[in-house]
């Protein structure tokens, strides 16, 4: 399965959770973490194109991506999307994410 469909399953699952359902989020966000941290190229191409709607869902877990994938690309693609998506207010949530990035 791709990572476009697997992520629309796991979104619409997340989307339909109860604000209060702390073990179902967490859950979503264990498989959001996981598909998201498996391929670099892919998740950059697949956020690209991503909806707002599920670029919000998704900026919950940002730290954690990156934390993974050590990626400075996915920083500088996640900088795009706020730019593009202001309202999503994610630039403090990149700033911490872009904090997991070890420095050589």
């Amino acid at each position: 399965m791709n990572i476009e469909n697997k992520m629309g399953i796991i979104l619409n699952k997340r989307k339909k959770l109860h604000l209060n359902d702390d073990y179902g989020i967490e859950k979503s966000w264990n498989e959001i973490i996981e598909v998201l941290s498996e391929h670099e190229e892919k998740t950059i191409r697949y956020l690209e194109n991503c909806c707002k709607e599920d670029l919000y869902y998704i900026s919950e877990v940002f730290e954690d991506i990156v934390e993974i994938t050590q990626s400075k690309k996915l920083i500088d693609c996640l900088r795009k999307l706020d730019e593009k998506y202001p309202e999503l207010e994610m630039t403090n949530d990149i700033d911490i994410a872009e904090g997991y990035i070890e420095n050589p």
